[in-house]
């Protein structure tokens, strides 16, 4: 069975919600700080990028006049409070991690240096990064396929509200097909609503193993690390 040692989790901001309509759930992101640290003791590295989607609905606001850029920066701001979240509910299952940003905010955490991952990487810690890249115009699966590229991950996981992949919103068509395992190629060839175009390039560019599973489904994020039969698989 193939381990893949180095692993960077993509969480989906609006998942934290849990029951909610907004904002986070206490007692959800409780539970998914046990699961990551299952991960991380089954002795696979971890790091971890949010979306903030939950706290702040940038693509809503760009949509309803706001500047794109404006709102893209709150959507990065949102996710620094995701993560302070996160970095509570990790810690207090006793599990060491240091936040990373993609700028200065030294009160909260570190700024995203590469000398600086790699000795937390050293030192066994989860790394949190926040921010995105700080560049507008770029999506949470951007900053993750580009976060996944720099670290040189052996895999990328995005956890999200579906046990898999399908080639349409099976909620909208009830001819959707579900979809266990694609290349990077098929999904730009078929359109797949999986990561946007731009991420998509990258991680088939940088040959990066991508697993899609339910955040919700207790266990199957280990599973994925384990390259059991969860989710859908695209490389």
């Amino acid at each position: 069975m193939r381990k893949n040692n180095r692993v960077l989790l993509k969480i989906s901001g609006e998942a934290l919600e849990w029951t909610r309509d907004h904002g986070i759930d206490p007692v959800f992101i409780k539970e998914l700080a046990v699961q990551i640290k299952e991960i991380k003791d089954s002795w696979f590295e971890i790091w971890i990028v949010l979306g903030g989607w939950n706290i702040f609905r940038w693509i809503s606001g760009a949509a309803n006049g706001m500047d794109r850029v404006a709102a893209d920066y709150m959507g990065m701001l949102a996710t620094v409070m995701n993560w302070v979240a996160m970095q509570d509910a990790l810690e207090s299952v006793g599990v060491e991690t240091r936040l990373m940003s993609a700028i200065d905010i030294p009160e909260i955490g570190e700024k995203y240096i590469k000398r600086r991952w790699t000795r937390h990487m050293e030192k066994w810690r989860i790394v949190i990064c926040v921010a995105w890249t700080w560049n507008p115009y770029f999506t949470t699966d951007s900053a993750w396929v580009l976060r996944a590229l720099e670290l040189e991950c052996d895999l990328m996981i995005k956890a999200t509200k579906v046990d898999w992949v399908f080639n349409k919103d099976p909620k909208k068509y009830t001819d959707a097909v579900l979809i266990k395992e694609a290349t990077y190629d098929e999904v730009i060839k078929n359109d797949i609503k999986v990561m946007d175009q731009t991420a998509i390039a990258l991680a088939k560019d940088g040959k990066l193993a991508l697993w899609v599973v339910n955040l919700f489904k207790a266990g199957a994020m280990l599973r994925a690390c384990l390259w059991e039969d969860e989710g859908t698989k695209i490389r």
